[in-house]
């Protein structure tokens, strides 16, 4: 719960800022983001403040007054629309840039969405540079590591895929749109098997995940939040899209993609129930420990591993637990944690939650 000196910028009382990380963290947005996600900050609250920026200025109004002081994050700014090859590429350079700033020699990731493609990307380049590995921790947030169904149903429209680009660009600008967006590029990356086999490029999650795994040569933790919801509750556009032509049925369990819908798993046959966030399915989710988020009324809310999964430690071969088990999945769909609402969802909180857990380990 945040307090009221959150709200209007003053400096939270003792018992509710989180505790400091000791290195950076670096956030990594998903598909389409950048400076901002349908109009609003991609890392905000329903305000537009920055959930990593601390009330640390006299009379600061937009800020986030449950983080300490002294906290260090930044933005990364990467290719809205391209593979994670190119964007992981983006994010390194960007981190490293964050890290001179801030003089730090470790830093974390937190990825959302494709985003959590990336920062293992970028943990590997970072790795190969510094000759260490640099990544403390590593954190996603409703990533699609084994694939999703909406990648494939986007690809599949075909020329149509283009007409997406296109509205995106005459609705929100250059803040999305960019020269060099590739959205096919995009798609095919959350697709859990290759795309294509005659296009000469092996693409999708599944390949991804080869050459990018779960290793401590490249973050010390790998850890993961999830998110699931349905009904009315969930954003407008992934209830139509949920009760209508797409049903992800996100948590089956099969290793590989047995019902080729585009994600790793098969569905329990089960329509109408709260196994994905709209875009992705809880049997995609998992990377690393899973998390689990807490709120407590009057108090700062926690993040702590969830003992009641197993650490998922190859992305490719998870268990049936890892795949269907709703233990700790967050009740919210996929953009009400980066901000995009209103709705009654704490983020300053929740990522206040997640800089005190990262602060643990870090």
């Amino acid at each position: 719960m945040a307090t009221v000196a959150a709200t209007i910028g003053v400096a939270a009382p003792a018992w509710a800022g989180a505790q400091k990380t000791t290195y950076p963290v670096v956030f990594a947005h998903g598909m389409a983001g950048f400076d901002n996600i349908l109009g609003v900050e991609y890392w905000g609250d329903d305000y537009g403040t920055f959930v990593g920026d601390p009330c640390d200025e006299l009379l600061e109004v937009y800020c986030n007054g449950d983080v300490d002081r002294g906290q260090k994050a930044f933005v990364a700014q990467v290719q809205p629309f391209h593979n994670s090859e190119v964007r992981g590429l983006d994010l390194a350079n960007d981190t490293e840039s964050f890290m001179a700033t801030a003089g730090a020699s470790y830093v974390n990731l937190v990825g959302h969405s494709q985003g959590g493609f990336d920062i293992r990307k970028a943990a590997k380049l970072l790795k190969q540079r510094k000759g260490y590995a640099a990544v403390k921790v590593l954190l996603s947030i409703s990533s699609p590591h084994r694939g999703s169904p909406t990648a494939k149903h986007i690809l599949g429209l075909g020329p149509g895929v283009t007409s997406v680009v296109s509205a995106f660009a005459n609705y929100f600008g250059d803040s999305v749109y960019q020269p060099g967006n590739d959205i096919v590029s995009a798609g095919k990356q959350l697709v859990f098997d290759d795309f294509s086999a005659s296009d000469g490029v092996t693409t999708g999650a599944k390949a991804f995940n080869v050459t990018y795994p779960i290793s401590t040569s490249t973050a010390a933790r790998h850890v993961s939040l999830m998110t699931a919801q349905h009904g009315i509750s969930v954003n407008p556009a992934f209830f139509l899209l949920q009760g209508s032509f797409l049903d992800i049925d996100g948590d089956g369990y099969c290793v590989g993609d047995c019902d080729n819908d585009g994600a790793a798993g098969k569905g329990d046959g089960t329509r109408y129930e709260s196994d994905d966030d709209g875009l992705v399915g809880i049997n995609s989710q998992q990377m690393g420990y899973r998390l689990r988020y807490t709120e407590i009324l009057g108090v700062l809310d926690t993040v702590t591993n969830d003992s009641n999964v197993a650490y998922s430690g190859d992305l490719n071969a998870p268990t049936s637990a890892q795949m269907t088990s709703s233990s700790s999945v967050v009740n919210q769909d996929h953009i009400d944690v980066i901000g995009v609402g209103p709705d009654t969802f704490d983020e300053n909180e929740f990522y206040a939650a997640i800089f005190e857990y990262i602060g643990q380990y870090d």
